[in-house]
């Protein structure tokens, strides 16, 4: 008897995603911050994905030297992400420019001249949005795809939940989108596609890979978590934001940190950067009102996520996860995980037929 097996997962679906940024699958990784590193990126990209690099801990130097070390390790489309409002970003921007970097993801700013800059090398510019509003400013700055982060995603998601906020961002705009928050596996992606979306973006998932440099500890934590064991705060740096429930993190939710501790903390982080601690200041002061007070909040909080990222120390570290930390079990590489979520995406559509 002839025995019928099943096919092997796909090694490419097609989207506008994959079309516009010239690559295999519609799987991205997010720039997180002491995460997203050349190493990640470049498993990511490597595996038919996109990887980002995240350029918030970085100086403009060590941003060029990661961009190079991510083209040592792979030939394929990698983008890096820019939080426009942090001090650096504008340079580290400017730095990807220079070194034609495929992808440029930014956030928290107008990225017109981002935009301006890309396009006259053929690269292309994903703008992080939370709001149809965001997204129509995005569009009429010149990106070219929208990442739209849900409720659900680690960090800084919007208020709404992606099974809302993408069809509702898909209504306001033409734009190519990459779905994050929520997504961690096969029928994740099959339901993106489903409301609206393009492609997914999956930090949590992919910080649990064999490639991610998250500490053999924090993703032991990970492991044994819920769905519902995360935390969502303003109080922990200022903007709303979603991490792991750990006694540190709740005792970094309970109230906002003082101006004066923030702003210690804040030049403890500008000086292990290598930036200037009074341009850090005058910048703050610059560029919008409040600015200096959520700039120093931002870099309180930076020395605690590099604490559980780096340091496995959940004591005084805090670890930003996403919901999806409840269906994650296991520590493939970036291209296992990737092969098992096509196949299971495959078995999804099937099931959604026979109906």
């Amino acid at each position: 008897m002839k025995r019928h097996c099943k096919p092997p997962a796909p090694t490419s679906m097609q989207t506008a995603i994959t079309r516009l940024l010239g690559i295999q699958l519609p799987l991205l990784c997010p720039g997180m911050s002491y995460i997203a590193t050349p190493e990640l990126v470049a498993a990511v990209s490597n595996a038919g994905g996109l990887g980002i690099l995240a350029t918030g801990p970085l100086s403009a130097d060590a941003t060029r030297a990661a961009i190079r070390r991510i083209r040592e390790l792979t030939d394929k489309p990698f983008g890096i992400g820019c939080t426009l409002m942090m001090p650096g970003a504008a340079d580290n921007a400017k730095v990807a420019l220079e070194e034609h970097v495929p992808v440029i993801n930014y956030s928290l700013g107008k990225g017109d001249w981002i935009a301006e800059a890309a396009h006259r090398y053929g690269g292309k510019v994903l703008a992080t949005v939370v709001t149809e509003k965001h997204a129509q400013s995005a569009e009429r700055c010149g990106a070219d795809a929208l990442l739209v982060t849900g409720h659900e995603a680690a960090a800084h998601g919007g208020s709404v939940t992606s099974l809302v906020l993408i069809p509702a961002i898909r209504r306001a705009s033409s734009l190519p989108i990459v779905a994050a928050g929520g997504f961690a596996d096969g029928a994740g992606l099959v339901a993106a596609l489903a409301l609206g979306a393009d492609a997914v973006a999956m930090g949590s998932r992919l910080a649990m890979t064999r490639e991610s440099p998250v500490h053999a500890a924090t993703k032991d934590m990970v492991l044994q978590r819920g769905v519902g064991d995360t935390l969502y705060s303003k109080n922990f740096d200022g903007l709303w934001c979603r991490m792991m429930d750990t006694p540190a993190a709740r005792r970094a939710c309970r109230k906002p940190l003082g101006l004066i501790p923030a702003a210690f903390r804040a030049s403890q982080m500008a000086r292990r950067m290598g930036m200037p601690v009074m341009k850090v200041a005058i910048g703050g002061m610059l560029s919008q009102p409040q600015a200096l007070r959520q700039l120093a909040l931002f870099g309180a909080a930076t020395e605690s996520i590099r604490l559980a990222i780096q340091e496995g120390n959940h004591e005084k570290g805090v670890q930003l996860i996403g919901q999806a930390q409840g269906l994650i079990d296991d520590l493939p590489s970036a291209a296992e995980l990737f092969a098992r979520i096509m196949s299971e995406a495959r078995t999804c559509r099937e099931r959604v037929a026979s109906f």
